[in-house]
């Protein structure tokens, strides 16, 4: 394999204070998809936000010298695994970050867990990596998919929509949001009466839209992301199915997303998210910051949750006085996560990210006051009640305790 063709050329070297002597040097790996369905969620950006991370952290403490590179899994997890092996083997890299598509995602976290490395996913979405599948150097910081169906699931179920039909992609994300939003609605007291898995990067949906239109479920769920997200709902606008009274979820939707989509076409989707960019006065600034760098492009919550995880990683490296990961884990779990995006959280035992989730509603056309002005909140979840209780996952780190 030709590892200069994926590894992005741009690699920056970002020195704290000037120091010609840093007393640690840190490499930072942002792994993701680059260039196809999950660019836009992640991507480039995140590593734009990896390096907002190590500049404001330069502020509280300038004697890191702080490397951040960044490459293109291909949404193939043997790529992904190959990447991180190279990195971890040759380019020394510390810890890896993002990496979007959950099943190279788990390929990357046993990688990690072999060479003693930390990861820490913000676009991958499986909750098996802090359950079944979690490792002892594995953070899962910006969602999973049972925050996703608990705060989705759970709220359109008890709003009276009890029948639901789900249109899944065919990997380890599609599945594992197909469980746990199917847990969700049906201890919501609703049912999920079907559903048909399609290929990842799909451009057709007609057949699985046809489908879905007709099990008269009042709720087509839609257990995919990025481009495969946005093809399906115009395609489910042009065969009329939210005009025959079914209503459409999207339990993975970010804000790139919905602007892709316009609001005309996405206008009334419920869906869950940890950050949005138009929150507070923090979020704005940094927001601000972000699209001065990023073609004008606000943080989708996937970039966000780099920035904020790289800030706890190196907070926990200086509190460890060492890059060990062990040391540093130790530390991640123990210090609390408080920062301008996320706000206070902390990182559980099984790895856990714990913060605030928030369920939006996409604005009407005539609600926005501005091109990125997409939701409007109606509900905040606590963090103690928006991820799945670490007892029922099945994490062995916590069936060890």
């Amino acid at each position: 394999m030709n590892f200069k063709t994926i590894l992005m050329t741009a690699a920056a070297v970002l020195t704290l204070g000037g120091a010609a002597q840093a007393e640690t040097q840190i490499k930072l790996g942002v792994l993701n998809d680059m260039s196809s369905l999950y660019a836009d969620i992640s991507g480039p950006g995140s590593v734009v936000a990896a390096k907002l991370a190590v500049e404001d952290f330069a502020k509280i403490n300038p004697d890191l010298k702080v490397e951040v590179i960044g490459a293109d899994h291909q949404n193939k997890p043997d790529i992904g695994s190959n990447i991180a092996r190279q990195w971890y083997d040759r380019e020394n890299v510390d810890v890896i970050l993002d990496t979007t598509t959950s099943s190279v995602a788990l390929a990357v976290s046993e990688v990690t867990k072999e060479k003693k490395k930390i990861f820490i996913p913000s676009g991958g979405g499986t909750s098996d990596l802090t359950g079944k599948s979690c490792s002892p150097y594995t953070v899962h910081w910006t969602y999973d998919t049972w925050a996703l169906a608990n705060g989705t699931g759970s709220a359109m179920t008890k709003q009276g929509a009890d029948t639901w039909y789900m249109l899944v992609a065919d990997y380890a994300f599609g599945a594992a949001l197909e469980r746990d939003t199917t847990e969700a609605v049906t201890k919501a007291g609703g049912k999920v009466v079907g559903s048909v898995k399609h290929p990842l990067n799909s451009s057709d949906f007609s057949s699985f839209l046809l489908r879905a239109q007709a099990s008269k479920a009042k709720v087509v769920a839609l257990a995919n992301a990025g481009s495969d997200m946005i093809n399906t709902i115009k395609q489910a606008a042009e065969f009329g199915l939210t005009q025959g009274g079914q209503s459409l979820a999207g339990l993975l939707i970010f804000s790139s997303d919905v602007k892709a989509l316009g609001l005309q076409a996405a206008q009334g989707l419920v869906l869950t998210e940890a950050f949005y960019w138009d929150q507070t006065d923090a979020t704005r600034a940094f927001s601000k910051r972000f699209a001065e760098k990023f073609n004008g492009k606000m943080p989708t919550s996937s970039q966000a949750g780099v920035y904020s995880s790289v800030l706890h990683y190196l907070k926990a490296v200086t509190a460890a006085k060492s890059k060990d990961s062990d040391a540093v884990m130790a530390k991640m779990k123990e210090l609390p996560i408080d920062d301008a995006l996320f706000g206070k959280g902390s990182v559980r035992p099984d790895g856990r990210a714990i913060h605030n989730m928030y369920l939006y509603q996409v604005k009407k056309p005539s609600e926005s006051k501005g091109e990125w002005d997409l939701y409007k909140v109606l509900a905040t979840i606590p963090a103690d009640e928006a991820f799945r209780p670490m007892d029922q996952g099945g994490c062995p780190l916590v069936a060890k305790k």
